[in-house]
């Protein structure tokens, strides 16, 4: 009993009970810190919250609910995805010469700008329009002895100057801003202010092109996935109108078990080089090489890295890319030789697919259509630029994923 009265005894516990009182009162800061600066504020009073008070649960969890608000969690197999890396790799070393002056677009964990740099890179400026991220890219960077070499700025691409955040234009653009169908991520507006704004005429960049590709599958395991036709013995019909475009993960894609009926058909290609926002419009035929019951149309891409150095989401690929398939509103037979005549439009960040009545499977207008969007507006006076083209292109068959800014609070 003496030990336990003794002064030290007592000295500690004080000690422990002033812990526990700034650990809550950094708690109680932090959830009424606006998050108008992407959260760095907060994250800065809950790490320190854990520095004195590992084990404190609220501060734990809001942690974990900040990160999993400005840090998108498709980071993590990105950066885990062998494929792509050693691909991005290849065509880095490729394309970048010493010397070079080069433009990281979205520097994520800052894994492309230290490809280049170790390439033989001048300098490196990476972008990253999220504090957070950005923050912990200059901690990566210096932890890999390249901070001397590589700039990052924690700005959008759209707002970076020439003379004011790099001091002259880049020679080579690099990025990786495409999402399941190379539009979503705002790509093409984006690297045609890059390219027409931010580096030289004759500038390279990586990826250099890029292709949408449709074909036609079956898969009961996607319909009963999206569109589970009862449960418990009630018809849930009515409600497989909200399924109309399928996002596969890669385990999704696994467990549905797509069949390709019919070889992959190129729906439009896209020069990164000389991007061009301009909407487009495609009618085609995809057609049924083995007999089968169609119940999706399955879209792809395939990029060009550099010459001979290729990234693809179709059905035979590994990787962290999701899938996309338009679903039909009701599954088709088709026999050998058949074809199904699609209609797809796109603008600088969206995709749709309708499947027309006019085609040889049925008479009846099976229709599947959607979009996906993440908009990122392009600067009004570049749509007058005279090096960006305006051409729409349209071809018959002969037959023819945030809420206002909010304060983190429990």
């Amino acid at each position: 009993m003496a030990e336990r009265n003794s002064p030290t005894s007592s000295q500690t516990k004080q000690a422990f009970a002033q812990s526990a009182e700034d650990a809550d009162t950094l708690v109680h800061l932090a959830k009424l810190e606006p998050l108008t600066d992407g959260g760095l504020r907060t994250s800065q009073l809950l790490s320190e919250t854990l520095a004195i008070a590992p084990d404190h649960h609220e501060a734990q969890v809001l942690q974990e609910r900040l990160h999993q608000m400005f840090v998108p969690r498709w980071h993590f197999p990105m950066l885990a995805d062998k494929a792509r890396n050693s691909a991005y790799a290849k065509a880095i070393k490729a394309k970048v010469r010493p010397g070079d002056i080069v433009l990281d677009i979205g520097c994520g964990a800052g894994l492309t700008a230290m490809l280049a740099a170790r390439a033989g890179a001048k300098h490196v400026y990476t972008c990253e329009q999220q504090p957070l991220i950005a923050q912990a890219a200059i901690q990566v960077i210096n932890d890999n002895g390249l901070s001397d070499r590589i700039t990052v700025i924690p700005k959008l691409s759209h707002n970076l100057v020439v003379g004011v955040d790099i001091p002259e234009p880049a020679d080579v653009v690099i990025s990786e801003i495409v999402d399941t169908v190379l539009l979503g991520e705002g790509a093409l507006a984006t690297l045609t202010h890059a390219m027409h704004m931010l580096a030289k005429p004759q500038a390279r960049a990586i990826p250099e092109s890029g292709t949408l590709m449709a074909q036609l599958v079956q898969s009961e395991g996607l319909l009963n996935l999206l569109r589970p036709r009862e449960a418990e013995g009630f018809d849930l019909s009515a409600f497989h109108r909200f399924a109309s475009v399928a996002q596969l993960t890669p385990n999704d894609l696994t467990a549905c078990r797509l069949k390709p009926l019919g070889p992959a058909s190129e729906l439009f290609q896209f020069d990164f080089t000389k991007p061009d926002v301009r909407s487009a419009r495609k009618t085609t035929e995809l057609v049924c090489a083995d007999p089968g019951t169609i119940h999706a149309v399955f879209v792809s891409f395939e990029m060009e890295l550099a010459p001979g150095i290729l990234l693809a989401n179709d059905l035979d690929s590994d990787g962290h890319w999701g899938r996309t398939a338009f679903l039909l509103d009701r599954p088709q037979f088709a026999a050998e030789g058949g074809h199904l005549t699609v209609t797809a439009q796109h603008d600088a960040s969206q995709l749709s697919l309708t499947v027309t009545a006019d085609n040889s499977l049925s008479n009846d207008g099976d229709h599947a259509t959607g979009w996906l969007k993440r908009a990122l507006d392009l600067p009004p006076h570049l749509w007058d630029a005279p090096h960006i083209t305006s051409e729409v292109k349209t071809k018959s068959g002969s037959s023819k994923a945030k809420d206002s800014v909010k304060k983190l609070a429990s």
